[in-house]
């Protein structure tokens, strides 16, 4: 079942995401538009510029919020700080959150123009913030504790239930039901069964069986059928966590030292924003 506070928690981040870009988008499109060449003449030059106050405040803005982001993110899941306060699932959105606002930004700090060792940090930024995605995907396919702890296989298995005994003892169903019930619950990919949980609603009505038990048992069939679903693939998604790392990091290290070069050089030539 999904958690209401989470699902709340997620589109308030989805919904700054696109409040801000839309916002960029308008205020500054009759900049961006134009060919390189002619946006000298633009009456505000030096403020859309990526050197100016507003260009370079979204560039030093957007790359705080990465560094944030990333900093925090590895300092809870590796060194446990504030473990106590932060749940890791919850870190994790916002950790994405984070760098997915601050590239978008960075995107406007370059006023859409690459070239040089800049294109190559953005270049390396847009893998990691797609490979991020990819990895988001992969990792709430791992069932985990309420905390963020990734769950092993020994513990995923011991949270399905003895159907058949429930199914037998509390329902008094016949066997051939029963039967068929515990075959739906299986990973298609192990069993033949044919049997959709619309079927499973029919054969139950048919047999006469009170409204509240029909749904008792419909919920026990879709939580045994998700777990049965996420043990089958929880070994090949912690294999492929464990690739998408090689991808992800990599990308990352080339991103940060890029712009490490390119504050210091930025520093050097006397651009200092607000400071």
């Amino acid at each position: 079942m999904k958690n209401p506070i989470h699902t709340a928690y997620i589109t308030i981040m989805v919904l700054i995401v696109v409040a801000v870009t839309l916002y960029l988008s308008y205020t500054g499109y009759s900049f961006y538009k134009l060919p390189i060449e002619e946006r000298f003449y633009h009456p505000h030059y030096n403020w859309f510029k990526s050197s100016g106050l507003y260009g370079q405040g979204l560039g030093i803005i957007g790359t705080f919020l990465i560094l944030f982001g990333v900093s925090i993110y590895i300092a809870r899941k590796r060194y446990n700080f504030m473990v106590k306060y932060l749940r890791l699932k919850y870190l994790l959105e916002f950790h994405i959150f984070l760098c997915i606002l601050g590239p978008i930004m960075v995107l406007f700090h370059t006023a859409f123009k690459f070239g040089g060792i800049v294109s190559v940090a953005f270049w390396s930024m847009t893998a990691v913030v797609l490979s991020g995605v990819v990895g988001r995907y992969i990792y709430i396919q791992i069932p985990r504790t309420i905390e963020g702890r990734e769950l092993s296989l020994s513990e995923v298995k011991n949270m399905k239930t003895d159907l058949a005994y429930v199914l037998t003892e509390k329902f008094k169903l016949p066997d051939n039901i029963i039967e068929m019930i515990v075959s739906l619950t299986k990973d298609q990919g192990t069993s033949n069964n044919k049997m959709t949980v619309r079927g499973l609603r029919k054969v139950l009505r048919k047999n006469n069986l009170p409204r509240t038990e029909r749904v008792a048992i419909i919920k026990m069939v879709k939580k045994e059928k998700s777990l049965s679903g996420k043990i089958a693939r929880l070994q090949t998604m912690q294999k492929m966590l464990k690739y998408w790392h090689v991808i992800h990091l990599p990308f990352a290290l080339i991103m940060l030292v890029i712009v490490i070069i390119h504050i210091i050089v930025t520093v050097s030539f006397g651009y200092k924003w607000i400071f």
